[in-house]
């Protein structure tokens, strides 16, 4: 195991945006052995096109989140193939889901998405690379 030691973080007292985050991004320290491990189930649930897709529909769904019956038509896929793929990425702590009669909903966590976001999110200290 690493013994990293992360940087004490304050508050940003000007209200800038600019305070430097609690964890360190992937671009600005080396992820420890426990980082890695707790990130990489979210990042292999994301690395196939159906699941991706599959989370960007109940994303970006109106009213927060969508019914298994909508989101099976939109692929050539058997509905025990979608539910797969919805059971990993709620394994992974991306979508949340609950059960309503004989039909399952399900809703994206935002905690998950920022954490993510977070982790690729550069620096602002980092200069822009050269284009």
């Amino acid at each position: 195991m690493s013994k990293q030691k992360l940087p004490v973080v304050s508050a940003d007292p000007a209200g800038t945006g600019t305070a430097e985050r609690c964890c360190p991004t992937l671009l600005a320290a080396p992820l420890d052995e426990d980082q890695a491990a707790e990130l990489a189930p979210v990042f292999k649930a994301l690395g196939d096109p159906v699941r991706l897709r599959l989370l960007s529909m109940i994303a970006s769904r109106a009213g927060g989140e969508v019914c298994v019956c909508d989101l099976t038509p939109a692929f050539a896929l058997s509905q025990p193939t979608i539910s797969h793929h919805l059971k990993l990425l709620r394994e992974a702590g991306l979508i949340a889901s609950e059960r309503r009669g004989t039909w399952v909903y399900y809703r994206l966590l935002p905690t998950a998405t920022d954490r993510l976001a977070a982790v690729l999110t550069r620096p602002a200290t980092d200069p822009a690379p050269a284009s």
